[in-house]
């Protein structure tokens, strides 16, 4: 397997890439409860962006003013243990069940060989049998890591809980204010000081990408749904761990025609947005563990490192 190429602004999350099969998954109706744990978070006036931009081609900036409204936000993203209690309510059907498999890092496979990978994005593996249940596969189930993130769900899998509980997903706006937990603009929740390989405030990768990932940070898969300390709001996880889906379609503000293209392209074919980076990311490979960072991806799109949290007005 070839080394990652830190000259090129990478593909985090590869796309699923096919027709989507006929996913009859009925939308369920308001049934579940929220939990009493959800942040209060003043609205008001607030920002989008930065003005120090890692990744322009992302949209990273520059920065945006924006006024919101109040709204209550989980401190910790929907684990695997939510999730179920969703499925045995509802019967849903999540996208990676009417697939037939996700997307798995090679890692964790114990043959690897055995999977096809997508060309962009050689350290993926699509694994038949990898869904929510069996985040790894046949061979594995979702009880290991009950207290995780729950991963392998797609926007639409995310939108159907989020209204199960009578809640959605954050915009992007929403999320950065809270994310930030300040109004000032900072590269992340914990302020200005940089993650390393030997500063580990946050589960990203640590090593040599995608080949030797040392776990410093005490994980070299997901952690729990509430690790390291929390931002000002008392949130968790909100620049690592799990990328988390928002309500927003992706999209590139900039009048250039490679952005409106870009543009035209994510509105036809249902690109969602992500924030947050994952466990996966590092500064050598995807400086994307950012509160401004962001990318986009088809609404139908799961893997071993995309999860989400849900917001209320």
């Amino acid at each position: 397997m070839n080394e990652a190429d830190p000259s090129k602004a990478s593909c985090c999350v590869p796309q699923r890439g096919e027709a989507a099969p006929a996913n009859k998954a009925c939308t369920p109706k308001k049934s579940g409860a929220l939990p009493e744990r959800l942040v209060s978070v003043v609205g008001d006036a607030g920002h989008v962006g930065t003005s120090k931009s890692e990744l322009p081609i992302d949209g990273e900036g520059p920065p945006r003013k924006v006024r919101l409204k109040p709204y209550r936000i989980d401190p910790i993203a929907v684990s695997y243990d939510w999730f179920a209690q969703f499925i045995a309510a509802t019967g849903y059907k999540t996208d990676a069940e009417a697939y037939g498999w996700s997307l798995v890092f090679f890692s964790f496979l114990d043959d690897p060989n055995r999977f096809e990978s997508p060309i962009k994005t050689p350290w993926w593996r699509k694994v038949e049998g990898a869904t929510w249940a069996q985040p790894l596969g046949f061979a594995s189930h979702w009880q290991d890591m009950a207290d995780h993130p729950v991963t392998h769900v797609s926007w639409n899998d995310a939108t159907a809980f989020a209204r199960w509980v009578g809640a959605r997903l954050p915009s992007e706006a929403e999320w950065e204010h809270a994310a930030r937990g300040d109004p000032q603009e900072q590269r992340f929740p914990w302020g200005e000081e940089e993650p390393s390989d030997t500063h580990t405030p946050c589960n990203i990768w640590q090593g040599r990408f995608p080949n030797v990932n040392t776990a410093r940070d005490g994980y070299a898969s997901t952690a729990p749904a509430k690790s390291f300390e929390p931002n000002t709001l008392g949130l968790y996880n909100m620049v690592d761990n799990a990328w988390e889906w928002c309500a927003d379609t992706f999209r590139v503000r900039s009048q250039r025609r490679a952005a409106v293209t870009l543009n035209q392209a994510a509105a036809k074919e249902g690109v969602r947005l992500l924030k947050g980076g994952s466990y996966l990311c590092h500064a050598s490979y995807c400086y994307r563990y950012r509160i401004a960072a962001r990318t986009g991806v088809h609404a139908d799109t799961s893997s071993g490192h995309i999860g989400f949290r849900i917001v209320a007005n």
